[in-house]
């Protein structure tokens, strides 16, 4: 990965929550954390990928095209069911079996753009921006990527564009600083204040986002951050962990939180990845602990948007 070359693995248009008005979100490839409740599995890694569908697959009516085509011997059957040994996929870059594939149930994921490309696709989306919309980069995690990210934050700066970013915050200081500069708006994800628990279900600690956090407020960075948080009943919606994520928000001079509710919508990609989804018997809280939730951050004299009623 350079300044002039990015792995992403989607783009949407007219996105309305990723930050003011109407937005292109560009989803990143690449992340250091692998979160056992990720929507977005297939962008944990910076390469393309292969995802899979079963209900898709035409083998139980006789189809053999992906196996014939696949140069590494990787795709196998039994019983009527396509198997992928994913060691073996991920070492390839034929993609063959995807074009073999008459039913789309093999579907490539992640493609490398130029900056210049990407920037030209910007460009196409910005008339329908509307006076306050602008571009997102989210992910997977861009900071993963983060000399290509700010090389486009930068360049979208130049001729007038909005910039927003999604981000963990898991990145060296310098690295998170260096990228925060070219940005206007920022969602930081705050996934549990224990540093064990955050570790346990995101794979690192969080001493490293919560000090970027602090030292960004710190710096006098003069855009607008909200923190996001994902509740899920029974991990992190607890009281111990909401009172102290209000006093870090205190100290370091965070005012804003949204709170997401739970949900199981990356759950059919895990499989598609050939993964094990390790959330499926977790669930959100219900209304009236979500609500129960807002009125304590409001009294904390925090602004706290539930879902995807932050304002803009």
């Amino acid at each position: 990965m350079d300044t002039n070359h990015g792995m992403i693995f989607d783009i949407q248009s007219h996105s309305i929550h990723d930050g003011p008005g109407s937005r292109t979100t560009v989803f990143m490839s690449g992340c250091s954390l692998s979160c056992q409740w990720c929507a977005n599995p297939e962008s944990w890694q910076a390469r393309e990928k292969v995802l899979f569908s079963e209900l898709r697959c035409e083998a139980k009516q006789g189809c053999r095209r992906c196996i014939e085509a696949c140069p590494r011997r990787a795709i196998s059957i039994a019983e009527r069911v396509i198997a992928i040994n994913r060691a073996d996929c991920q070492s390839c870059h034929a993609l063959t079996c995807i074009e073999a594939c008459l039913s789309r149930a093999l579907k490539k994921c992640g493609e490398y753009y130029t900056a210049d490309a990407l920037l030209q696709r910007l460009q196409h989306d910005r008339d329908f921006w509307g006076s306050t919309g602008g571009v997102t980069f989210s992910g997977g995690e861009p900071l993963v990527q983060h000399h290509f990210v700010e090389n486009m934050l930068h360049r979208c700066r130049s001729i007038g564009i909005h910039t927003a970013i999604e981000t963990t915050a898991y990145a060296r200081e310098e690295i998170f600083m260096a990228v925060m500069r070219h940005v206007d708006f920022a969602f930081i994800d705050v996934k549990h204040m224990d540093y064990q628990a955050h570790h346990h279900y995101t794979g690192v600690g969080n001493g490293l986002i919560l000090n970027n956090i602090r030292e960004l407020v710190k710096s006098g960075w003069p855009g607008r951050l909200v923190l996001r948080v994902p509740i899920i009943a029974g991990v992190n919606d607890g009281d111990k962990n909401m009172r102290a994520l209000a006093t870090f928000m205190e100290h370091a001079g965070v005012y804003e939180v949204n709170l997401l509710p739970f949900h199981r919508l990356g759950e059919s990609k895990w499989q598609q990845l050939g993964k094990i989804y390790p959330a499926r018997e977790w669930h959100a809280p219900d209304t009236t602990k979500l609500s129960s939730l807002e009125t304590f951050f409001t009294q904390q004299r925090l602004l706290c948007y539930v879902g995807s009623d932050t304002p803009f």
